[in-house]
């Protein structure tokens, strides 16, 4: 019976990917009207920014950075549309970063799937103690630290800053309730069905197949129909998280399609926005209606074409998913510059001017490294690679010991390694390095040792080109047809 309950929970809250992303843009976009902020404000909930991180990275660029957290609500009528047991814990399948790009004309959203294995930092627990970093975990636990119903927003929060070195400017964690009440204002989304669905491919512990839910064509569906389809595993695609992705991100676009269609009238703005916000809970940052003003107002020249959904470069490693590198520091490296799925500078400079050394890899804004000792090894068979990293660490202050060619040559992902009494120490040349990998040795000292994602542009380069196929050739658009390719998973 347990284990039936958290399978169909995980099943439900995957529809958050698509809730998202839908709500976060609506609701912002809308949330400047005068009228709506009394009734909005009243709507908003709030999660504590006390269990933030203190050594977060800096802010690189005009542009921001919005993460957007699936909640495995219990309540309010949750539970009623697959929301799970209600003394289960708060959990989290799926999730997204949406960077708003400096010029305010373009935008991605980067989907992190829930199998991610990754690096968890320390988060707060309910009791005001901090965990340990855990190395090798699975994304979606970040947000069940400390096993509460609402979960633990801001260890996600802390995950994705580590994960990519961008600073995330808010935090928006979504329900599915108001993802049924948000289709049903629209009068529904089109989508398309590559072939018939029944009640097993819903729910895989059926021992019959059951009624037919879906009918293979072109259809438009609503509120719990709306659900089930976003929801589904089996029948359609390969059956996996990453093809359920995919097909969550073509039905955003066609929820937004519909809804720039529909236009934002005062009829319309109202229930847009009062779903919306019944379904959210976010950072202090975002927690009234003049704050969400604010930033949509940076959003209101986007266009639907200029807004790209990918999924961060991934592999399977067994059953989990696992980071693909160089390509996604590249995709991280070109968010903190500002830079375009095809390589394009969306970061609003004029003719001539620079990024600066926040638009690096391995910026971190201001890191004091006074009286901190490292020795920088090459990891991998770039030449230079440690001559660059140990200029950077002497541009902040840190004393670099020396520089040589690591004994092995094919890492990937950049080490820092530490001896005892130095993790604090470390954790400041972390900073530098966003995505690195701290590991404890009995040996005395601080030593880096470079992988392929440490790629820092040298001053004065040529900005970098379009991102690896990996990421551009899974690149869609908001205003792509969703039904131009009936066997999306």
């Amino acid at each position: 019976m347990a284990d039936g309950r958290r399978r169909r929970s995980g099943e439900g809250s995957r529809v958050r990917l698509a809730l998202g992303i839908a709500l976060s843009l609506i609701v912002l976009a809308s949330a400047g009207v005068g009228w709506m902020y009394l009734k909005l404000s009243g709507n908003i909930d709030t999660f504590s920014a006390g269990g933030l991180s203190d050594n977060r990275p800096s802010g690189t660029s005009k542009g921001q950075n919005v993460l957007v957290i699936g909640s495995d609500a219990r309540t309010d009528g949750n539970g009623e549309l697959g929301g799970g047991s209600k003394d289960d814990i708060g959990r989290s399948d799926t999730a997204f970063l949406l960077h708003v790009y400096a010029d305010h004309r373009h935008a991605v959203a980067v989907s992190i799937p829930r199998d991610t294995l990754l690096d968890i930092p320390p988060c707060r627990l309910p009791d005001g103690s901090w965990t340990a970093q855990r190395s090798n975990a699975m994304f979606n636990a970040a947000f069940s630290v400390g096993q509460t119903v609402k979960g633990n927003p801001a260890c996600t929060q802390n995950t994705i800053e580590k994960l990519t070195g961008l600073r995330v400017d808010h935090t928006v964690v979504v329900d599915f309730k108001g993802f049924a009440q948000l289709t049903e204002v629209v009068d529904g989304v089109r989508v398309c069905v590559p072939q018939d669905i029944y009640q097993k491919d819903l729910n895989p512990n059926r021992t019959t197949r059951g009624e037919r839910i879906f009918v293979k064509g072109i259809q438009t569906v609503s509120g719990q129909k709306a659900l089930d389809y976003v929801r589904i595993r089996h029948g359609m695609g390969d059956g996996s998280d990453i093809g359920r992705i995919k097909r969550q991100q073509a039905f955003v676009a066609s929820l937004l399609k519909k809804i720039k269609e529909q236009g934002l009238t005062p009829a319309k703005l109202l229930p847009l926005a009062d779903a919306a916000t019944h379904s959210m809970t976010v950072d202090p940052g975002l927690g009234s209606a003049d704050k969400l003003l604010g930033f949509a107002m940076s959003l209101k020249d986007i266009d639907l074409h200029n807004t790209k959904f990918v999924t961060i470069p991934w592999r399977y490693e067994g059953e989990r998913v696992a980071i693909v590198e160089p390509d996604a520091s590249a995709l991280w490296a070109a968010l903190r510059a500002d830079r375009t799925i095809d390589g394009a500078d969306a970061s609003g400079r004029k003719g001539g001017e620079t990024a600066g050394p926040s638009a690096t890899p391995s910026a971190a804004g201001t890191v004091s490294g006074a009286g901190i000792d490292v020795a920088v090894y090459n990891g991998t068979t770039v030449t230079g690679l440690a001559a660059r990293a140990a200029r950077t660490l002497t541009d902040h202050g840190f004393t670099v010991t020396g520089t040589a060619t690591a004994s092995i040559q094919n890492h990937t992902t950049t080490v820092i390694e530490y001896g005892p009494g130095q993790e604090e120490k470390a954790r400041t040349v972390e900073r530098l390095f966003p995505g690195a990998r701290l590991t404890s040795t009995s040996a005395a000292g601080i030593s880096v040792v470079l992988g392929t994602s440490y790629s820092p542009a040298e001053p004065g380069s040529a900005p970098p080109g379009p991102l690896p196929s990996a990421v551009a050739d899974g690149a869609r658009s908001a205003d792509d047809d969703p039904c131009a390719n009936l066997s999306y998973g």
